[in-house]
């Protein structure tokens, strides 16, 4: 049996801020992680190749034959064909990016570098990848479509109460212990999936695809319209249209969220929306930690991007396009800039440092409320991601000392 390692390589940079606190693989699309996709596929247990401040928490495991694939590859028929069909020192390219090899352990190196030089290589066609972090909510819709079919095979449905109209031919699957009251739901463009122990509260509109996790919650008269996952933990209320949350983070309240990605531990204020089109309809611009400026990106609609643990109060709004790093606190009572670095306190229009002590003490508070304890490990990534993104302070640090 072959030992499955995820590898993250050049586009992790690209995917921050959503990668700054797990390896590519971890980032959910679809209904489930990448990781998930490959483990389910493959009936393997994965391990990482990540970067070396990340391995503690995803640590390598290296063993006598061993499968590596991409950690940003999205599995398809032919690429999973593919990929099983590989021997030992072979790899696949795709536009000279190696999406898996079969690697023997004496051949991996101490250096934990891919010795492509080793491997007999072969262009492959087109291959799904997660290479921005627009590609996420951009393929959310099938990969929702896709998981839904890898997760439900062979399965049985709870049965959908009498008291929530369906409109539409494709499925519903609720899971053991979920809870759907009074909910319509419309499976015309896709199907609706009710993971464990969610709960589903009455008035709530569903449009599919749709996916809600395990234990996840749509509060009362909540519309989640099509390309929609709401992941583990998270509460969601309002209006939300194409968005991914990757776990553990609420926005419970009215206020609108499109085509955006959320990372865990965020939260958002009553009313608080996002806009996710110009008023001129021209193509939005991000900002991009690989450039360090804003980039074109081509599309007509882009939301929010927002890393871990970040918050913003009561009636925030963020303009198209906004990026937001993790641990960064928004109550400006006005749209802020579009780039919002990590730890970063913005209140009205004074932006200062949010001190790791006080981010530290308040994701411990955060975490525990889901029964979870901030770890030695989670304790150490704070640290290092603090002063990994010290120089995106600089420009307030130094105002404020004048």
């Amino acid at each position: 049996m072959k030992n499955l390692i995820l590898f993250d390589h050049k586009t992790r940079e690209a995917l921050l801020p959503l990668t700054f606190y797990r390896p590519i693989s971890e980032i959910r699309v679809g209904i489930i992680t990448i990781r998930e996709k490959w483990e389910k596929i493959l009936g393997l247990q994965a391990s990482h190749l990540t970067q070396d401040y990340l391995s503690r928490k995803y640590p390598l495991l290296i063993e006598q034959n061993n499968l590596f694939i991409a950690g940003n590859a999205l599995p398809t028929p032919d690429l999973v064909r593919q990929i099983k069909s590989l021997k030992p020192k072979e790899g696949l390219l795709h536009k000279d990016q190696l999406i898996a090899a079969n690697i023997p352990g004496l051949l991996f190196p101490q250096s934990q570098e891919i010795p492509l030089n080793e491997l007999k290589l072969t262009e492959i066609g087109e291959v799904r990848t997660i290479n921005r972090p627009a590609d996420i909510f951009l393929q959310n819709e099938d990969q929702i479509k896709a998981d839904f079919d890898l997760l439900t095979q062979g399965r049985t449905s709870q049965p959908v109460p009498e008291s929530t109209g369906v409109i539409g031919k494709h499925p519903i699957f609720i899971e053991e212990g979920a809870v759907v009251w009074a909910t319509s739901i419309n499976t015309t463009d896709g199907p609706a999936y009710i993971g464990k122990n969610a709960l589903i509260m009455e008035g709530t509109v569903l449009r599919g695809p749709v996916a809600f996790c395990e234990s996840a919650v749509a509060k009362m008269g909540a519309k989640i319209y099509k390309g929609t996952t709401i992941g583990p933990w998270s509460k969601v209320g309002g209006e939300i249209s194409n968005s991914v949350f990757f776990g553990y983070s609420n926005k419970g309240h009215d206020g609108y969220l499109g085509n955006s990605v959320i990372a865990e531990w965020c939260n958002f204020g009553a009313g608080s929306s996002n806009s996710n089109l110009k008023n001129n309809y021209s193509p939005v611009k991000v900002w991009s930690y690989v450039e360090n400026d804003y980039i074109q990106t081509h599309l007509i609609f882009h939301g929010l991007i927002m890393g871990d643990h970040s918050k913003c109060s009561i009636n925030s709004m963020f303009n198209t396009g906004t990026v937001v790093g993790v641990h960064a606190n928004v109550a400006t009572g006005h749209f802020p800039p579009k780039f919002i670095p990590s730890f970063s306190w913005n209140v009205g229009d004074q932006t200062t440092t949010y001190e790791l002590p006080k981010a530290i003490q308040t994701a411990q508070k955060v975490m525990a409320r889901r029964g979870i304890e901030l770890s030695e490990i989670e304790h150490s990534l704070m640290e290092h991601i603090f002063r990994l993104t010290t120089s995106y302070r600089k420009p307030f640090e130094y105002r404020d000392l004048y």
